[in-house]
């Protein structure tokens, strides 16, 4: 027997990355016992992405020559910016016709400058460096290394007036890159290492996005209707557009910047974060951590074909140029 499963994925967009993360997500929230069940290896795989994606940036950063450095700290950079910019537009604007409470009924009730800011400043960065590794440069996914800054309250509440809180501590920082270093290290310093890890990296992607997939409450996008799928549509086009944007004034092709149209599933940990160094929110967090979840979810979903299609589009164009 022989079946084409990889093949059949393969025609899907971003579907070495979204099948196996909607079928965590699924096995996840209708068999929620599973990992109990079973333990040992297979519990593991659940929620245990972080140990996979440390591995993963050893095997992608052995193909990094250090004359690459500076391309990821630029490219990095643009991207850390531009999150930024959307999520201090989109504070700035909100801000000024929301405050710092809720909406209070109607079709938008329940949304908030809070929950708008917290969605839009943090990439869901194991998306994003398996959609860059599928459809980019190893170069272009380590860029993450930079923008990893953007995790935790800390730019939310600078973003809306409350800084005075960080939640990264040098060693933290350090530790957020030290696997991509040591995989350049090896890399660098032996050709044969280069072969070896760098082999593994694509063969990594299923497997940390199942273990992402498991994360996922899709009862959040249920729980919060059609806001909910709204925000998350909200969030990908408006700092897709801009990424998209400022990815190509620095060189790129446009693909790096729509493959970090996301928000990663720990903003939605951001609200409550907030409301409690700021009490002005805490009217705003339990909805907004609610806004925010659901976002994760629909973000995880459009943006893989939104940046499939793209990358797609210029492959093609790319072949029609050098075709005779």
């Amino acid at each position: 027997m022989n079946l084409p499963i990889k093949q059949t994925i393969d025609r899907i967009p971003g579907g070495m990355m979204l099948v196996p993360l909607l079928i965590g997500a699924l096995i996840a929230n209708l068999a929620p016992g599973t990992p109990k069940f079973f333990g040992s290896f297979t519990g593991a795989l659940f929620g245990g992405a972080l140990p996979i994606l440390a591995v993963f940036y050893v095997c992608m950063g052995s193909t990094i020559t250090f004359s690459a450095a500076p391309y990821i700290l630029r490219k990095g950079g643009v991207q850390l910016g531009t999150k930024i910019l959307c999520g201090v537009l989109v504070g700035v604007v909100a801000g000024h016709w929301l405050g710092e409470l809720p909406v209070a009924e109607g079709v938008f009730a329940g949304l908030s400058t809070l929950a708008l800011v917290a969605a839009m400043n943090d990439t869901n960065g194991g998306l994003y460096v398996a959609l860059m590794t599928q459809y980019g440069r190893p170069k272009d996914a380590a860029a993450y290394s930079v923008m990893c800054l953007e995790s935790g309250p800390f730019l939310t509440m600078l973003t809306l007036g409350a800084a005075g809180l960080s939640t990264f501590p040098w060693p933290v920082m350090l530790g957020a890159i030290l696997p991509l270093l040591i995989g350049m290290a090896l890399g660098n310093l032996d050709p044969a290492m280069r072969e070896f890890l760098g082999s593994g990296a694509k063969v990594l992607i299923p497997f940390f996005a199942f273990a992402l997939g498991t994360t996922l409450d899709l009862s959040n996008v249920w729980h919060t209707g059609l806001l909910g799928l709204g925000l998350g549509l909200f969030v990908t086009l408006l700092s897709g557009s801009l990424l998209f944007i400022t990815d190509r004034l620095s060189g790129g092709n446009g693909v790096a910047g729509l493959a970090a149209s996301s928000t990663a599933g720990n903003a939605a940990a951001v609200p409550a974060l907030v409301a409690s160094v700021n009490p002005a929110y805490a009217a705003a967090a339990a909805q907004a951590t609610l806004l925010v979840s659901a976002s994760v979810v629909v973000t995880a979903m459009a943006t893989p074909l939104l940046t499939a299609w793209w990358a797609g589009r210029m492959e093609r164009q790319s072949t029609l140029s050098t075709t005779p």
